[in-house]
């Protein structure tokens, strides 16, 4: 039988911060399940041409784990080393279980634990569960008429087919997001013909990147340098929360900055029309970049904007809504993630049979973005509403570290089987959440974003500063919960 105390779902950088801090606990017996064949999670599995953190890298790392990073802003592959600097240097390796699809997990309240059913690796037992898949895991493609007669080539960004040879041939990129706005500068140059489709504007902002020299990556070495300017990086972004809820002229001020920048790269008024957003600044995800609106320039570039959008596809390439027949090899999906609704992709029952979707059918919600009733021992990373506009993830990740494991370490203490939100300390903390939202550019800035779930609430998002979410997760509040 596989039986565990602890169970972790997923081994990106979630997983591996779990792990970690279960082996600073004390707690070894633990088992990582990994439905891919590797290791690592999003920047091992998001390989596609241009892929790079938008976070500066000495913060967008672990903070037990610093790195000589060699440029402010990390590209993918750089990212995958570090990842596996993590994965080794901590002894990751052999606590994985690679290709464990996890298809459904059940609630045994009998015995108190977790049954973890997958598809080939068998049933894991555990006391304690934290899901770690994350809340870009799970592509999202559109359903066009006409798809499946296409005879040429197509992927998501997410699953980018290297053995495909796009140099020189007609290409479709279908989205402008931030994938997109990073796919685009890498192989425009490399295709004869690239067609964006672009279902809505993003704004823009200038991505102030820098290589590091050999004395600034000494300097990284040195554990109070690399704080000194982790945590630099870390207060010059969280002011950006001021603008996002408190401020509107600031915000104001942050869009007349993008508005030149805009009109500096881009002087076609014709193009520059188009690649003007209708919005607040800050309601969709703001892109870093100083390459995407150069790339848009080139001549063997065209950009379509919602009105020539695609109608269908046919054996040949793409149908657009006024008309137009583009003969395409490849069709690229950057069309994002299903991040609010799908923040668990599995089946999960809890108490009494108690059904996850049920629970959110309205939308998803959670105690600290972290914790349900009904569902005892059970532990969301990047669940809902834990999403981080300004800053690092991973701070919000090992926030919530702090807070799981107090639970267990609580249940361990007091000789106990279980810990599970009481519904009434969930439902205030959701009651805030939602109403500290109402004051944000997420919800009044005048967009639909993949920030909301189906039901308008923006799910995928903290409405606060980072520091004000870590210092609720900073330690349990026994009254908020039930043991047993």
């Amino acid at each position: 039988m596989q039986t565990y105390q602890v169970l972790i779902i997923g081994s990106g950088f979630g997983g591996q911060c779990a792990a970690v801090n279960l082996l600073k606990a004390g707690i070894d017996d633990f088992r990582l399940l990994e439905r891919r064949d590797f290791f690592g999670g999003t920047w091992c599995q998001n390989t596609y041409p241009g892929a790079a953190v938008d976070v500066p890298s000495p913060l967008y790392s672990l903070s037990f784990a610093p790195y000589r990073w060699t440029q402010m802003f990390a590209e993918q592959a750089e990212l995958h080393r570090y990842t596996d600097h993590v994965i080794e240097r901590f002894g990751l390796r052999d606590r994985v279980e690679l290709e464990a699809n996890v298809e459904r997990v059940e609630w045994d309240d009998t015995e108190k634990r977790w049954a973890v059913h997958t598809g080939t690796k068998g049933i894991f037992y555990a006391q304690f569960l934290i899901n770690a898949t994350g809340p870009l895991s799970q592509p999202v493609v559109p359903h066009f008429p006409g798809q499946d007669r296409f005879q040429g080539k197509t992927f998501h960004t997410n699953n980018w087919d290297h053995s495909y040879d796009y140099h020189g041939k007609r290409v479709a990129i279908v989205g402008s997001g931030a994938s997109a706005a990073q796919v685009i500068p890498a192989i425009a140059p490399k295709v004869a013909r690239l067609h964006v489709f672009q279902r809505t504007a993003h704004w823009v902002l200038p991505r102030a990147d820098r290589t590091f020299g050999r004395f600034q990556r000494w300097l990284l070495g040195l554990k109070p340098a690399y704080k000194l300017l982790r945590w630099m990086i870390y207060w010059q972004f969280e002011t950006r929360v001021i603008a996002f809820k408190y401020s509107k002229p600031a915000i104001h001020m942050v869009q007349r900055q993008a508005l030149k920048f805009l009109k500096r790269q881009v002087t076609d008024p014709e193009l520059r029309k188009k690649l003007t957003p209708d919005f607040t600044i800050g309601c969709k995800r703001v892109l870093l970049s100083s390459t995407y609106y150069p790339a848009l320039t080139r001549p063997n570039v065209t950009l379509h904007s919602r009105e020539q959008g695609i109608a269908s596809l046919d054996e040949t390439g793409i149908i657009t809504t006024d008309g137009q027949h583009i003969d395409v090899d490849l069709i690229v999906w950057s069309t994002g993630y299903d991040a609010t609704d799908g923040v668990i992709s599995y089946p999960v029952s809890g108490k009494n049979a108690v059904q996850l979707r049920d629970v959110w059918a309205q939308y998803p919600r959670a105690y600290l973005g972290t914790s349900l009733p009904d569902f005892p021992n059970l532990f969301i990373v990047t669940g809902p509403n834990t999403g981080i506009g300004h800053t690092s993830a991973l701070f919000i990740i090992e926030s919530q570290m702090n807070y799981i494991l107090d639970c267990i370490r609580t249940v361990q203490a007091k000789g106990l089987r279980s810990i599970e939100v009481r519904p009434e300390a969930e439902r205030t903390y959701t009651q805030m959440i939602h109403r500290e939202m109402e004051r944000t550019v997420w919800k009044t800035g005048g967009c639909h974003s993949w920030y909301q779930s189906r039901s308008g609430h923006v799910i995928a998002m903290f409405p606060g500063f980072s520091f004000s979410y870590h210092r609720l997760t900073r330690a349990l509040k026994p009254a908020d919960h039930i043991l047993s």
